[in-house]
């Protein structure tokens, strides 16, 4: 593997009902930066266009890792669908390539390791990203909503992929 392949900055963007997580990484397995954005009120649409403007600026990323969220892909609220569409235009516009998986290629490119659920799932990378070990929440109660911390998880899992699925990993 060349040089410059090894030290691909990738930037991986999951969005969520409650904002959206991001991680990115230097080269494969080397997570540098990650975060959650949780926004709310009337605004958020914007807002979440404008952070997300943000870390194309700040970071410049080589590649944008996203959720296929098309009609082969995985479903998602009408809002959502639409934020992805905005932030994949964002990136085409700064000239930054763009790579879209769904929910199934993610358990697919997961399933030798034998998780059963999204909380095995993030264990599971966790192993792969020791960085993120301290972060995996705890088993989710059935009456208790997805831990917010669980979109960190889907953005490291969709970069994971992209690395597989292009042969860097």
């Amino acid at each position: 593997m060349n040089k410059a392949r090894q030290n691909l900055v990738t930037l991986a963007i999951y969005l969520n009902s409650r904002g959206f997580a991001f991680v990115l990484f230097e080269g494969m397995l080397l997570p540098y930066d990650w975060a959650l954005f949780e926004l709310r009120g009337q605004r958020r649409l914007a807002r979440s266009r404008c952070k997300m403007a943000g870390l194309l600026d700040r970071y410049q990323p080589d590649v944008l890792v996203i959720q296929d969220t098309g009609p082969d892909g995985t479903r998602r609220r009408s809002r959502l669908v639409t934020m992805n569409a905005a932030l994949e235009s964002m990136a085409r516009q700064h000239g930054i390539p763009v790579f879209r998986y769904s929910r199934a290629e993610v358990y697919d490119t997961f399933a030798s390791t034998g998780f059963s659920n999204k909380q095995a799932l993030a264990g599971v990378i966790a192993k792969h990203l020791p960085a993120f070990e301290r972060f995996v929440p705890p088993p989710r109660k059935p009456w208790k909503s997805e831990a917010a911390r669980m979109g960190l998880f889907d953005a490291a899992a969709l970069a994971l992929v992209f690395f597989r699925k292009t042969g860097l990993a």
